[in-house]
């Protein structure tokens, strides 16, 4: 099984298209980018979005078209640890737990967590 877990923040923040005016819009379209994807087979056999601040409003949390997406209650960066070490402690012999985002430090924390890193292309 592989779990995919999504750095919204970073990765809405990474193309830089205007989304600063439109947070939770943005979001959402994240939301219906990885949606489409996981529906096509493109990506990991469970999605994980995780949001914090004003882009909360964009996507409720719980499961929507196979992406689960979790809101943050205050620095994003601890929550998406806290979800790969999670999902590193539930997983088994040939799970993979990716972590997406470009963000040094979080990296890190998450490679310490036992999750696999890469950068926004991932999911773009």
């Amino acid at each position: 099984m592989k779990v995919l877990i999504v750095d919204g923040a970073n990765v809405v923040g990474s193309r830089p298209d205007g989304w600063w005016r439109d947070r939770p819009g943005a979001a959402r379209r994240l939301h219906d980018r990885l949606v489409r994807r996981l529906a096509a087979g493109a990506l990991a056999d469970e999605v994980v979005l995780v949001l914090e601040g004003k882009a909360r409003a964009g996507v409720p949390e719980g499961i929507d078209g196979g992406v689960r997406t979790v809101h943050a209650p205050g620095e994003g960066d601890d929550e998406i640890v806290a979800q790969a070490r999670q999902a590193v402690a539930a997983s088994g012999p040939g799970d993979e737990v990716l972590v997406v985002t470009a963000d040094r430090a979080l990296r890190a924390r998450c490679a310490a967590a036992g999750a696999a890193v890469a950068g926004p292309s991932t999911v773009s």
